[in-house]
């Protein structure tokens, strides 16, 4: 019977220097320590990289979101019925509304999204992403333009200050409508006589709210409306039985008076010298006349030889159209001039018929713009000397 002897653990010899087995151990830790070291500087050096580069990268976004410096001037966008998202902002970035058609993309979706709506849009080239996407969201018959359209301009003088703010309105197209052109407006006014093609002078200038859609035959009919309610105001309707004259010739001495007239003061009494050549068969030699239709370039003594119909020098009588639109405080003074200067007045010392004492001349006589009237031709000449000598002309 064999006895089993218990297994032991291997000892170390006694002959092997235990200290020898000591520094194999140490080297292992410090390699493991060193090799730690390095992998931590290696993540916070990647780290900062990374940091590094999304700084950068969320830096040049913010710049494309929103481009350093002033917006440029608004102008018209236009969103085709088919264009996406996509198309949308390639446009803008093609047109230079924007930088990055990319940004663009990432910044709408990032707001909440946009479904494109067609139309015509305002909008400010280099804007905030913000401010576009405001206006992309605002669809044309909900965006409104509150437009200034003063005293004395002609039809396309209105086209061109609508066309600057309505996508939707161009000045041609503006112009063709009110019957400038070749054909004759759709839109009709009261006072527009039989064979009149034109609505000059039969649009009333003020501040109007137009919408981002509309078209030119909706802004006539506005604007022809409310020259006609100011008119039924003002005694238009009457116009035969205060001064002898159609309501629509009345507007067209309305219409010089307001290219005329600097100060209010002046108004009645331009529409009585008007009257009174007019009564006389005197051609009315207003400077004003001249300019309608043409180049504000053009020399004055050039305009002057022109024979244009609206050469009131050449021609007796009123020109066929207004040249302007003219406001309230003009159609009030073409409805009621001032009277001629009573017989006491010494501008009527040298005249013998006290009846044929009346006004027939103005001239500028200040900077302010006041005018000087005369009733005879010496008088006039004397005037118009003393504003050259004043440096006034």
């Amino acid at each position: 019977m064999s006895t089993l002897t218990p297994h032991k653990l291997e000892e170390v010899p006694d002959d092997v220097d235990n200290e020898r087995l000591l520094p194999t151990i140490r080297v292992t830790s410090k390699s493991w320590r060193t090799w730690r070291r390095r992998a931590i500087v290696l993540a916070l050096v990647l780290g900062a990289m990374v940091m590094v580069w999304f700084g950068t990268d969320q830096l040049s976004y913010l710049h494309k979101v929103n481009p350093p410096g002033d917006p440029l001037a608004a102008d018209v966008f236009e969103v085709a019925p088919d264009d996406d998202l996509d198309a949308v902002s390639e446009k803008l970035e093609t047109a230079g509304f924007i930088v990055d058609a990319g940004v663009f993309v990432r910044y709408v979706g990032e707001e909440g999204g946009l479904v494109p709506i067609p139309g015509f849009y305002t909008i400010r080239p280099r804007d905030h992403m913000g401010n576009i996407l405001a206006v992309l969201r605002t669809p044309p018959n909900e965006t409104y333009f509150k437009i200034t359209f003063p005293e004395g301009f002609t039809t396309r003088q209105i086209a061109e200050r609508i066309a600057s703010e309505v996508g939707s309105i161009n000045v041609d197209g503006f112009v063709t409508a009110a019957g400038l052109g070749a054909n004759s407006s759709s839109v009709r006014s009261k006072y527009q006589p039989e064979g009149s093609t034109s609505l000059e002078g039969l649009l009333f200038p003020d501040t109007y709210l137009i919408a981002g859609d509309s078209t030119p035959d909706q802004v006539l009919r506005e604007m022809v409306s409310l020259m006609e309610r100011v008119g039924t105001q003002e005694g238009l309707d009457e116009a035969s039985v205060l001064v002898g004259r159609s309501p629509y010739e009345v507007l067209i001495v309305a219409s010089i008076i307001e290219r005329e007239a600097k100060l209010d003061e002046d108004r009645d009494l331009i529409a009585r010298v008007i009257y009174n050549r007019l009564d006389k068969g005197m051609p009315l030699e207003v400077d004003a006349t001249l300019f309608y239709g043409q180049d504000p370039d053009t020399p004055f003594a050039e305009l002057k030889a022109m024979d244009t119909p609206y050469n009131t020098y050449l021609h007796v009588g009123l020109p066929p159209t207004p040249i302007a639109n003219p406001g309230r405080a003009s159609i009030a003074a073409a409805l009621d001039p001032a009277p001629n200067p009573s017989i006491s007045d010494p501008r009527c010392a040298e005249i013998t018929d006290p009846g044929e004492c009346r006004y027939f001349y103005y001239v500028l006589a200040d900077e302010e713009g006041r005018h000087v009237f005369a009733v005879t031709l010496d008088q006039h000449l004397a005037n118009v000397q003393a504003a050259i000598e004043s440096g006034v002309l």
